[in-house]
């Protein structure tokens, strides 16, 4: 007879300094399904698969592929066992193109040079089949996310992998490529294939996954049919209370103008041709302004601008009547502008600092942490201390963790936390709550509607459409670098602002 869980993992414990990241936890995977693994930042979801996967060895507990005890003592063992994993972080090397990255660690080679005519043949086979359009002669540095997570799918069918882990895979997809990868996960699955799917986005579970496991705080909550439960029911499993998914807000009541954007040209990073072509736009006091795009229309490039991290070709920004076009990043902090970037990693953190470091990175020169030129690391450890009771911030050593080795999740409520504690004029909030499970997204939102209530001028980018919606007192859409409409949420449709997003419509009169 044959075994009905091609793979289980039965009483899993794993520990760090200061935290208990799986306690006792049985997982079993069926086979041919989509399993879904949900949790809570911090949750112990990637800790348990990279234990699977043969990165971390547990204390306890042990691992059975089709019923018989194995042991997984590195990603090789993994691998000669049929498991694949995509990580959250794409582990692929930069410099390397596609196909090299696919191939690499399982090259063939003919009288000892390295042969790539089959593996080719065979990476083009396997992209064509399973929908997966990739260039394989393209540097990993100068594509897409989307396309180097088509790389790292491709990497595990390369491998003949069965049992497919994806960890977190859409936190940094456009909707479009979301929907692309939740079809090729599907397809996989009628091969034949096993799916773990980590992840903390519900209309995602409810959309592809069959059964659904859920962590929390390290510890198993259980185990459902995703066909026979709801999202309010799994998110009431993952925070342990009810959440709600419409945010509680006032009407606006828009003050003076506090960011003021007037013909803005911003050159591209890729080719030749401008990224932001002849902006003009104004937020003010009490408003929450969304850009509202796919990912690639300009949007990146704009908020470099205002903030300081790319030059203007032309145009000019000011901030409270003060053109700061050509200002200092510093300047701009200290004159009032709060930024949480869109890459947390390249932006918003020095991943080997502490995380009291990284909380008081754009205020160590104030006095209330500065004297006489030498920081003061007891006011640093109270902040921080603060801050990572206010914000949930979960990490196994507090204010001394190193940031690196926290949770992506846990990684941005930092960011989020630093930034919105700073006094500031004007927020701008480049895709806040990615990575998030919803209990933070509630909790990030309710914050940056109290900025708003507070008197802030709030400019939020987003690909998340029901954040959008949800969000925002204005709409401006971008797409191709130029702004073609603007909308109140209260009267726009999803659907049409999807046409404008596509470049297939554009309001005639001036924005």
């Amino acid at each position: 007879m044959e075994q009905e869980y091609i793979i289980e993992m039965l009483g899993i414990t794993k520990r760090f300094p200061g935290i208990v990241a799986n306690d006792n936890i049985t997982l079993q995977l069926k086979r041919g399904e989509i399993h879904a693994l949900l949790g809570e930042n911090g949750a112990g979801k990637s800790t348990l698969m990279s234990v699977l996967f043969g990165l971390y060895q547990p204390e306890e507990g042990e691992i059975r592929k089709n019923g018989e005890r194995v042991e997984i003592r590195d990603p090789n063992d993994a691998t000669a066992l049929g498991i694949g994993m995509v990580h959250q972080h794409f582990k692929l090397v930069e410099v390397f193109t596609v196909l090299e990255n696919i191939i690499l660690g399982n090259e063939s080679t003919k009288y000892g040079f390295l042969t790539t005519k089959e593996a080719r043949a065979r990476v083009l086979a396997l992209s064509e089949k399973y929908g997966l359009a990739i260039d394989p002669d393209a540097k990993v540095e100068d594509i897409t996310v989307g396309m180097q997570q088509r790389t790292e799918i491709l990497k595990m069918l390369y491998r003949d992998n069965e049992i497919l882990i994806f960890d977190e895979p859409t936190a940094v997809l456009t909707p479009q490529e979301i929907d692309e990868l939740m079809q090729i996960m599907k397809n996989l699955a009628a091969e034949g294939k096993s799916i773990l799917f980590i992840t903390h986005k519900l209309n995602e579970i409810m959309a592809v996954s069959d059964r659904c496991s859920v962590l929390r705080k390290g510890k198993y909550i259980g185990t459902v049919n995703t066909a026979e439960t709801t999202k309010e029911e799994l998110s009431r499993m993952m925070v342990g209370r009810d959440v709600k998914f419409k945010v509680d807000k006032a009407d606006a009541i828009p003050g003076e103008t506090v960011l003021e954007v007037n013909g803005l040209s911003v050159g591209a990073h890729l080719h030749k041709k401008d990224a932001v072509k002849d902006v003009s736009f104004s937020v003010r006091r009490g408003e929450i302004v969304c850009i509202a795009g796919i990912d690639g229309n300009g949007q990146t490039e704009l908020v470099q601008a205002i903030t300081g991290l790319t030059p203007v070709k032309a145009g000019h920004v000011l901030l409270k009547g003060e053109n700061i076009t050509h200002a200092s990043i510093r300047q701009r902090n200290t004159h009032g502008m709060s930024h949480i970037p869109e890459d947390r990693h390249k932006h918003g953190l020095v991943l080997d600092y502490t995380l009291e470091e990284n909380l008081v990175l754009q205020r160590y020169f104030e006095p209330r942490f500065e004297n006489h030129g030498f920081i003061r690391f007891d006011a640093v450890r109270s902040y921080a201390d603060e801050l990572i009771e206010n914000y949930d911030i979960r990490s196994g050593q507090g204010a001394i963790t190193t940031v690196r080795s926290m949770s992506g999740g846990n990684q941005q409520k930092a960011i989020v936390a630093r930034e919105l504690d700073r006094e500031h004029d004007l927020l701008i909030a480049v895709q806040p709550t990615r990575g998030l499970d919803v209990g933070a997204i509630e909790h990030i939102h309710s914050q940056i509607v109290a900025s708003r209530d507070a008197g802030a001028a709030v400019l939020l980018v987003s690909l998340e459409l029901d954040e959008v919606m949800n969000l925002s007192d204005r709409i401006l859409v971008m797409y191709e670098g130029e702004i073609v409409g603007e909308f109140d949420p209260k009267t726009v449709t999803v659907e049409e602002l999807g046409l404008y997003m596509a470049g297939a419509k554009k309001q005639e009169q001036e924005v």
